[in-house]
């Protein structure tokens, strides 16, 4: 792409050369700068506003009526301080971890109507228009040394913080404004085609799931046979089955082991990983933080976990949260081989490969009559549910003879497997369109390509 006629030497190390014609000023000379300290409470004798909260700001790049804002109040001084205008853009100042301090939004609408309150936890800056633009600024904090620099000044241990004084002297590199209008513009049109290849990829992503799905669904309930002469199972979730394959609960087939109550004082930041309920999610196991010392290991053999082994949790969100809903089911990979497994979840396994194979088993629970069983049988509170092992068990499985489970075993790992590779493609095309986005923001804001 093109580049500028002329370049000179940046006071901003990060950037190196700007355009020659560009300037470079501290934020504080160029936009006001003030973090907010209006909290979430109701307060008898205070107006009632809407507040602009973190979760907004963090979960949103643009702020607009069309956001849920939250009810509260604040005082006609606060107000008058804090109200959002368009062109305002909203910073996160505190986080639990670094790499979430700076995330910007920038505010879209004028609300002139209505109160909206930026809240606790943000900055708010309002540029002054004559020297910077606040869709150029927003652009600006999405670029990643930019935003880096703010998460290396942020201090504290279990929750991050940062100074209003390390964004009012943070450096902006500033062209005209009409110059940073272009930008804006440029960014905006090119990263909205950028983000619809993006989510048209990930639907893409969620179509083949669903065709995995379909696939597990039809050869656990009706086999691969396309002959094959049916049935009524006699059970509601599983509909007609094949005329030969025998109907039993699980609990015939299928023995568990309980995951351990590790007592928390166990836990070190290294060594023998243990698995949590919330590590099971998207038929996946996640690295935890919690590990247990080599040297007592031992004792808790029982809960030591191998690959390939079936894993369940018993706990977890209410079943209308399907990616963390209570009944994740994950196989051990070969990095968790010799991990432990800990409470709220337990370890299913074939008490007979040849009479109800391992493999069949897994694809049984990952089905979805099983999913719909689970969330019958899945009780607890509005945000927290949880399963009894013996309502798992009591599940009435379909099962061909051991010659026709192989076939079906074989026929879903090549089929599995076909459908993961395309998925694993589209993925990675993901990842170059977000690394291509992430470098077209860094080298228009700090001038390495002309587009004006």
């Amino acid at each position: 792409m093109e580049r500028y006629d002329k370049y000179k030497p940046s006071v901003i190390e990060w950037i190196g050369e700007i355009p020659e014609h560009w300037d470079s000023k501290r934020l504080k000379y160029v936009a006001s700068v003030q973090p907010s300290n209006v909290d979430k409470k109701t307060i008898e004798g205070e107006l009632p506003v809407l507040l602009c909260n973190y979760m907004d700001v963090y979960k949103n790049e643009f702020i607009d009526s069309s956001i849920n804002f939250m009810e509260a109040t604040a005082t006609e001084a606060e107000i008058a301080k804090f109200k959002i205008k368009k062109g305002d853009v909203l910073v996160t100042k505190d986080s639990e971890t670094p790499d979430d301090i700076a995330k910007p939004a920038f505010v879209k609408d004028d609300f002139e109507n209505v109160n909206v309150i930026c809240a606790y936890h943000l900055t708010q800056i309002r540029p002054n228009r004559s020297e910077l633009i606040g869709e150029y600024l927003f652009r600006l904090f999405r670029e990643n040394k930019y935003k880096g620099q703010f998460e290396v000044a942020a201090n504290g241990v279990t929750r991050f913080g940062i100074s209003v004084s390390a964004f009012s002297d943070a450096f902006v590199p500033l062209p005209r404004p009409e110059e940073q209008t272009a930008i804006a513009n440029y960014l905006d049109d090119k990263t909205a085609q950028i983000e619809t290849l993006i989510a048209n990829k990930q639907k893409l992503i969620e179509l083949l799931k669903e065709e995995r799905t379909t696939i597990i669904n039809h050869a656990v309930t009706k086999g691969i046979n396309p002959k094959a002469k049916f049935k009524h199972s006699g059970i509601e979730w599983l509909g007609d089955i094949p005329e030969h394959w025998e109907v039993k609960r699980m609990t015939f087939y299928v023995g568990y082991v309980k995951g351990y109550a590790f007592n928390t004082e166990l836990f070190q930041p290294d060594g023998m990983p243990v698995i949590k309920a919330s590590d099971i999610k998207n038929l996946t196991i996640r690295k935890g933080k919690d590990f247990l010392r080599p040297d007592i290991v031992e004792q808790f053999e029982k809960v030591k976990l191998k690959t390939g082994d079936i894993i369940i949790s018993t706990v977890g969100s209410t079943p209308d949260v399907v990616n963390s809903a209570v009944g994740q089911v994950a196989r051990v990979p070969e990095e968790f081989n010799g991990a432990y497994l800990n409470q709220n979840t337990v370890k299913f396994y074939s008490f007979n490969d040849e009479t109800f194979a391992n493999d069949m088993l897994f694809y049984t629970l990952i089905s979805n009559p099983y999913r719909i069983y689970l969330d019958l049988y899945a009780h607890g509170t509005a945000n927290q549910a949880s399963l009894n092992i013996e309502d798992m068990l009591n599940f009435s499985v379909a099962i061909p003879d051991d010659h026709e489970q192989r076939k079906i075993i074989e026929y879903l790992k090549i089929s599995i497997t076909n459908i993961n590779n395309i998925a694993s493609k589209i993925e990675k095309e993901i990842e170059l369109l977000q690394d291509y986005r992430t470098a077209l923001i860094s080298e228009v804001v700090t001038g390495k390509i002309k587009v004006a």
